[in-house]
Formats: structure tokens, C-alpha cells, sequence
């Protein structure tokens, strides 16, 4: 399994270089998916594996400073749009090599699997197992790029990691994304059958699978489902939900990085940091609903507090209901100008894009208290 992410480093390669790169790739997958068995790939056990493969070595060898030497002084934004365009590229270039031997039989194939046996895996199956293998492990590969070039920590033997890196990386509420997007992609010549495997009874072989594996199913099936228009299909569709993958983990975590600098930039300039902590959880608490980002800037605010000011506020930890009384009472016993705290908190409350009522009273009480200490 490759250990480095595609090289996007020269942008001018030709179509044979790339695709002896892919060729290269699938020889590798196919040797992992000749050790499936069966029951691996009706129960999706099969995407457990994979991601080991995946993730393990990768993980250990790709970081922000690989970047940093390969693409140095460049801005993330600059070099995330560069990987997503090529793993699109790679990704076509797998689709039109996977298509020539898909039939439309497949399908009925992965219902009818039986046995643990990897004899038992039909050849057909095992095609479109390398391209689903491949086109998997090149999103999330993709999606673990964009998370390190905006530098957003993924511990991936966490769990709770794991499986936002897997969401992210496959557009995952149900697959609603995905079906939505592919209609919309293929050619209009197409579109009625498209909606027809998406709703019709070739997915029922899918449905005893994991969310994750029934997820990257259901889009394979539709290449190997269409006659005559496979070729073609399978690019596009490679291509698009590639490009949809790699652009929604650069909205996701992009925003996660905002964020993330909005903490360490509130806590960096404080000059009352455990004020601090309390004036936003103030904030973002006064409307009774927490929002991701709200939640995500609380969270990284007390590590950059704590990091940076050495403060950990055990009260406000255990704290269930913030009581306004003793925030001002704190804000009182602060000498000085409290400008930082009024500026951080005004910045608190447009972290998710909307101040609302409640926020608003907050800020305008905040106001008023530090207008009558100049």
C-alpha cells in the first residue's frame, strides 16, 4: 500500500505518467482485496481493513511539515485546492480502468456472495472491489491532507477522530450528499437510471452493510449497473465524488482551523484570561443552544488558556448553569481596562455567523459595565 500521498508537486505531468501511478496503485489493491473473503465484503468488514491499510503508515510518514518542505511558503488554501484537483484526476483516470471490465451482472453478484472462502469472491467482484478500494483510500487519504495543511489536530486512535476523519472524507448524513450530487453530475441522457439503481431493488444487496460500506456501495453500483455508458460514466462519477469529497472536507476543516485561530488569537491577547473563559461561556450559553462552532471555540479556548496563561479553571469546569451575577462580580474585582474582554466577547458572538437577542443583551450589558470604568 502506498505509504506517501500522490505527488501533486508538478502539475504538468502527462496522462502516461499518471496512469502507470494508478495502474501502480490498483496492482497493490488487488492484491489486498484478493485477501478478502466474502463474508468480508457482505458484512463491511471490508472498509475496517482497508482503513488499517489506509491509515496506519500513512499517518505516521504524511504531517505539516512534509508539506511545508514540498510546497514551502505556500498558503493551505493554495495547496488543498492543488490536492483535490489531482486525487479528481486520479480518480478518473482509475474509473476509465475499472469500467472496461465491469458487467452489468455485478451487482447481482455481490447479493448472491457465500462463504468466508476468497476463492469463493467472484472475479467480477473483485474488479469492482479494487475501485471502490481505491477511490476510498484516496479520500481518505485526500481528507486526512486537508486536515493537516490547516493544521487540525486528528488523533486517530481516538475513536471520536476516526470516525469524524471517516465522515468528513465521505460526506456521510446517510449519503443524501452524494446521491443528490451524482444525479446532478452524470449526463442528462442518463439521469432516469441513475435514480433508478439509487431507488430500485439492485441496492438491496447493499443493505445489510455498514453505514460506511452500504455509503460506498451504493456509488459503484450505479457504474456497473448501466449498459453501454459505462466507460464514460465511471470517470465522471469518479471524478465528481472525489472532487465533492475533497471540497467538503476543505469547508469543514477550514472552518474547524477558523476557529481554532480565533481561540488562540482571544487567549493570546487577553490580558484577563480566566475572565476570559467565563465572558464566553457567558455568551455562547445566554441563547441555551450550543452550536457546533461555538462548542469547538469554547473547547479550544480552554486548551489555549491553559497552554498559553497556565490557567485551568476548575469552577467553570464543573460548572452547569453560568449565573451572569458572578460574571459581573468578577468582571468587578478586575482592576484596570477590560477592553480585551469586551472585544473578545463580540467576537464570540459572531462565531457561528448570527448574533441573536439573547447574545445581544449579554454584549449591551457588557458594554454598559465597561463604559462606566473609563
Amino acid at each position: 500500500m502506498t505509504e506517501v500521498p500522490f505527488d501533486t508537486a508538478d502539475a504538468d505531468r502527462d496522462d502516461d505518467a499518471d496512469r502507470k501511478v494508478v495502474e501502480q496503485e490498483r496492482a497493490e489493491l488487488k492484491e489486498f482485496v484478493k485477501g478478502l473473503s466474502a463474508d468480508d465484503i457482505k458484512s463491511g468488514n471490508w472498509f475496517t481493513k482497508l482503513s488499517a491499510h489506509a491509515l496506519s503508515s500513512y499517518t505516521e510518514k504524511v504531517d505539516w511539515q512534509y508539506f511545508q518542505e514540498r510546497y514551502e511558503g505556500a498558503p493551505p488554501d493554495v495547496i488543498v485546492d492543488q490536492r483535490i484537483k489531482m486525487a479528481a484526476r486520479y480518480a478518473a483516470l482509475e474509473g476509465g480502468l475499472s469500467a472496461g471490465a465491469y458487467t452489468a451482472t455485478v451487482a447481482a453478484t455481490v447479493g448472491s456472495l457465500g462463504g468466508a472462502s476468497p476463492a469463493t469472491v467472484p472475479a467480477a467482484v473483485t474488479t469492482m472491489m479494487v475501485d471502490v478500494a481505491f477511490i476510498s483510500r484516496l479520500q481518505l487519504h485526500l481528507a486526512y491532507d486537508i486536515a493537516v495543511l490547516y493544521r487540525v489536530p486528528l488523533n486517530l486512535s481516538d475513536p471520536d477522530d476516526l470516525w469524524k476523519l471517516i465522515r468528513v472524507a465521505f460526506t456521510i448524513k446517510s449519503g443524501e450528499a452524494v446521491q443528490k450530487g451524482v444525479v446532478k453530475a452524470v449526463p442528462a441522457m442518463v439521469r432516469p437510471l441513475v435514480k433508478r439503481f439509487y431507488s430500485g431493488s439492485v441496492l438491496t444487496a447493499a443493505k445489510g452493510l455498514p453505514v460506511v460500506g452500504k455509503h460506498l456501495l451504493q456509488r459503484n453500483v450505479i457504474k456497473v449497473g448501466i449498459p453501454l455508458v459505462g466507460v464514460p460514466l465511471a470517470v465522471v462519477l469518479n471524478r465528481y465524488t472525489t472532487l465533492l469529497a475533497g471540497r467538503h472536507a476543505q469547508a469543514v476543516f477550514r472552518n474547524e482551523a477558523r476557529v481554532i485561530e480565533l481561540a488562540e488569537e482571544l487567549s493570546k491577547r487577553s490580558r484577563h484570561p480566566q475572565l476570559l473563559l467565563w465572558v464566553a461561556w457567558l455568551v455562547i450559553s445566554a441563547n441555551r443552544k450550543v452550536t457546533d462552532d461555538e462548542a469547538l471555540l469554547m473547547r479550544h479556548l480552554v486548551r489555549a488558556v491553559q497552554e498559553q496563561h497556565q490557567v485551568v479553571d476548575e469552577q467553570l469546569a464543573q460548572l452547569v448553569d453560568i449565573d451572569p451575577a458572578e460574571v459581573w462580580r468578577r468582571m468587578d474585582a478586575e482592576p484596570g481596562d477590560l477592553s480585551d474582554i469586551l472585544d473578545a466577547a463580540e467576537r464570540v458572538a459572531t462565531v457561528d455567523d448570527a448574533v441573536n437577542a439573547r447574545e445581544e443583551a449579554v454584549l449591551s450589558e457588557l458594554r454598559d459595565r465597561c463604559r462606566l470604568r473609563v
